[in-house]
């Protein structure tokens, strides 16, 4: 009992196989696993550290922190695959958990069905050799206090009629480690940090409420290095300007979108739908359209993970498989179809390094990761000027999305266009559509692409991506209007 439990404790603290005997622990699992007549076994190992901060008026009213770490277990047999996840990382632990997950396909490690078909793990890929020392080099606590409530009273020196002003900060450290009986053996650490402020501004009957967040990967001083005075300024001007806008009215009329987080309606009404969890689910209305027009000539989408320092960039995805620059939609011809490991064994998709979860918790689901509508060669003023009578939408709020692309999103920040001029403020306008009718009015791109951080939630939990575009014209559209 000794023994094994002395066993069973190395590598706790430590995921990399360099300093801990990780690889013979993984590779007699991934062999016991194949013995047992699994077509493939693949384990994701994780350790995480995450921190939250919340400003309120002038005080700090919330601090989290939490820890934890873990395995996800997966295993495929003649297509369909049994997960399971566990805190235990002992040897008894992790073998329990792939016991658990071969019985979900009827396969046992009593009954060996191929003993010796698993060859070995290959040689490590250590993406995080050179990050070990990030977590060490954030902001501690004293520092991220500070920055936030700097962060509120600049709201307080910048802004009027404010009720509630908010700062906010989150930092997610993870280290993984996953093993496949391909022979896929890889490491990673990865760092997103993201900070916010938000306001609600009140006077008499009229509300407006602007939040903005900023988020990057890879880079442990952002926090220090972020401008908190601009982005101050930023939110209380917003706030300003809608307080007293008046409502909108609603119809059918052409949309210029903004740049940055107004990338968020491809991201959410398209861009899942070309996810290979869609294609098989049956939900998507482009299963069958590689090589056919699903967008206006002017519109080239692009999926990747190599932007540096963006949200959704990674060195890896969470199959152990680099990021690939993947041209989703060229001149409005579908491409191709964003892939993971189960999408390519199901659809025959090739996988494209979009293997992402929140967390052990989930199995791996294609995913997106920086997802943007591609610059193009117009100026905003060649948009605006295009357009008699519209909505120019500089901001988006929050929205939602049915199973095959059908969208609605509030405009947070929205100004009237007539004659070809931007004209007053308007609040309350709804962008409501479907993105198979939506993206062939996408007829002119701006050129000022730029990015915006989010957060994403779909099959395989909640993960950090990127949404970006250049200013867009939609030429109709059903605005919501009071």
């Amino acid at each position: 009992m000794q023994s094994t439990l002395q066993k069973s404790l190395v590598g706790f603290n430590d995921l990399d196989p360099d300093h801990h005997p990780w690889r013979q622990r993984l590779d007699s699992l991934l062999n016991l696993g194949v013995s047992a007549g699994a077509d493939l076994v693949e384990v994701f190992l994780e350790r995480t550290d995450h921190l939250g901060v919340l400003a309120e008026q002038d005080k700090i009213t919330s601090v989290g922190p939490s820890f934890g770490m873990g395995a996800g277990i997966r295993v495929f047999r003649a297509g369909r695959d049994g997960f399971v996840s566990t805190n235990d990382l002992s040897d008894q632990g992790l073998e329990e958990a792939l016991q658990q997950a071969l019985a979900m396909l009827q396969l046992s490690t009593s009954t060996l069905a191929s003993p010796g078909a698993f060859d070995g793990l290959g040689p490590l890929r250590n993406f995080g050799s050179s990050k070990n020392d990030w977590l060490d080099g954030t902001p501690d606590l004293v520092t991220i206090t500070q920055r936030l409530l700097e962060g509120t009273h600049c709201l307080e020196k910048r802004g009027q009629h404010l009720d509630v002003r908010r700062g906010s900060f989150a930092r997610d450290w993870q280290e993984v480690l996953v093993a496949a009986s391909d022979g896929t053996f890889a490491r990673d650490i990865r760092l997103h940090q993201s900070s916010g402020l938000s306001v609600l501004a009140a006077d008499g009957e009229h509300r407006s409420s602007i939040a903005r967040r900023y988020g990057s990967t890879d880079r442990p001083d952002d926090l220090c290095n972020w401008n908190v005075d601009a982005s101050a300024q930023e939110v209380c001007d917003t706030a300003a300007k809608m307080l007293r806008a008046d409502y909108v009215d609603g119809g059918q009329m052409p949309v210029v979108l903004a740049n940055r987080f107004g990338g968020v309606i491809f991201h959410e009404a398209c861009g899942h739908l070309l996810e290979t969890t869609q294609v098989e689910r049956g939900s998507t209305p482009f299963a069958d359209s590689i090589g056919e027009s699903i967008a206006h000539s002017a519109v080239t989408a692009i999926d990747e993970g190599m932007s540096g320092g963006a949200f959704g960039s990674i060195s890896m995805d969470d199959e152990g498989m680099e990021p690939q620059r993947t041209v989703l939609i060229k001149d409005g011809i579908l491409q191709c179809f964003l892939s993971d490991r189960a999408g390519e064994m199901r659809t025959g998709h090739a996988r494209t390094g979009s293997g992402r979860r929140q967390s052990h918790g989930f199995a791996a689901a294609s995913r997106m990761r920086n997802t943007y509508i591609d610059a193009g060669p117009h100026s905003i003023n060649e948009l605006i000027s295009s357009v008699d009578h519209g909505l120019y939408c500089k901001s988006m709020g929050a929205g939602s999305v049915g199973a095959t692309g059908q969208f609605n999103f509030s405009v947070e920040e929205g100004y009237l266009i007539k004659n070809g001029e931007l004209g007053q403020p308007v609040k309350g306008a709804t962008l409501i559509g479907d993105a198979k009718e939506v993206m062939p009015r996408i007829s002119m791109c701006a050129d000022d692409l730029e990015l915006a951080a989010g957060y994403c939630g779909s099959v395989s939990g909640s993960v950090f991506v990127t949404v970006g575009q250049p200013h867009v014209k939609v030429d109709s559209i059903t605005v919501g209007g009071r």
